[in-house]
């Protein structure tokens, strides 16, 4: 089968690689329909993250399953699936917990020795703790497939990020971020009652979408000057809920300063530098709350699942650009330089 896989920083190629197929009795194979490029797989790819030469990549997809192991007892061949960015067992302690992404026998999509993402099909591994199954009518729906792919991680990681920033009813929001996480966290926000959202960005593309997905506010400023362009629209007292969707020092130092007194931080950026950006004296003086990390999406999807197939909810507009298989390296340029919010690849 063809497969994406990196060799080295801005190298990724579509090779040959062997099929994947059951190697133990809980895998299932899934062909894949849709699967997508993550801006988590960009720090791959500029070298940022070590990868070893000809490792696998991509950790988000859909598809139907093919083929399943002895023990495998939820889904059968033909079935229609989504898949979160980690496979889990579903029956440890963490995952009854509703920690996913901390399952003893757990791992990423794309880590050495097994399949990621972006390919013809994929291995699962504990695929009854990780498959999650679809309508089977939305196979032929393109337009619902794609928002069904948002499930795997971007709709997911922007909950988990709007449930530790505690958005409630009625609060004011604020997101640092314009990509598809920090945007699905505005279509999270204003999902779990948010008043008002206050979007940071400075791309007319993406803070268009974030206006479309619930945004009531867009600032454009970076640094203090966006500081003080939130603290002028909330009277001042900054927003009761943020959610930090970039992991750098200075998002999260804009994150912490337009954070309301008693308010709370939702973070959920991919960490680079982002540890630099808190003054854990200015959080304690101000009772400020740190919550967020990895999100246990596979936790999530059956809750949002209902949402997107009634159209509650539609985080298919993240999705700006479709590749086929062999266009996948043009699609990492695409969003490395930034002419692409996110990519979707149709194997």
């Amino acid at each position: 089968m063809r497969a994406t896989v990196i060799h080295a920083p801005y190298d990724i190629r579509v090779e040959e690689v062997p099929d994947a197929a059951v190697r133990h009795p809980g895998d299932a194979v899934v062909r894949v329909l849709r699967a997508c490029i993550c801006g988590s797989d960009l720090w791959a790819y500029r070298g940022e993250a070590a990868r070893q030469p000809g490792q696998r990549i991509g950790h988000e997809f859909l598809g139907i399953v093919e083929e399943t192991g002895s023990e495998v007892a939820g889904l059968r061949a033909g079935d229609l699936v989504v898949a979160p960015f980690m496979w889990s067992d579903g029956t440890c302690d963490y995952c009854s917990e509703g920690l996913f992404t901390s399952c003893v026998h757990g791992g990423f999509w794309g880590s050495v020795g097994h399949d990621g993402g972006q390919g013809e099909a994929v291995r699962v591994p504990h695929a009854d703790g990780t498959l999650v199954k679809l309508p089977a009518g939305a196979a032929s729906d393109d337009h619902l497939l794609t928002a069904l792919l948002a499930l795997s991680d971007v709709l997911g990681t922007g909950h988990h990020a709007a449930l530790g920033a505690g958005v409630r009813q009625g609060s004011t929001v604020a997101v640092v971020g314009d990509g598809a996480v920090g945007l699905c966290g505005v279509l999270a926000a204003k999902r779990l009652g948010a008043e008002r959202i206050i979007a940071l960005g400075r791309h007319p593309a993406r803070t268009d979408i974030a206006k479309l997905f619930g945004a009531t506010d867009v600032v454009a400023e970076r640094g203090e000057a966006a500081e003080a362009a939130v603290r002028e629209l909330t009277g001042g007292q900054g927003a009761h809920a943020v959610i930090e969707a970039v992991g750098t020092e200075q998002s999260m130092r804009t994150a912490v300063g337009i954070t309301r007194d008693g308010g709370a931080i939702g973070y959920v950026g991919v960490p680079h530098g982002s540890g630099t950006g808190l003054d854990l004296g200015v959080m304690f003086d101000r009772n400020i709350s740190l919550r967020g990390g990895v999100a246990p999406v596979r936790a999530y999807i059956p809750e949002l699942l209902g949402d997107v197939l009634s159209g509650a909810i539609d985080p298919a507009p993240v999705f700006d650009r479709g590749v086929v298989l062999d266009e996948v390296p043009d699609g990492y340029r695409a969003m490395d330089d930034r002419t692409a919010l996110k990519v979707i690849i149709k194997p």
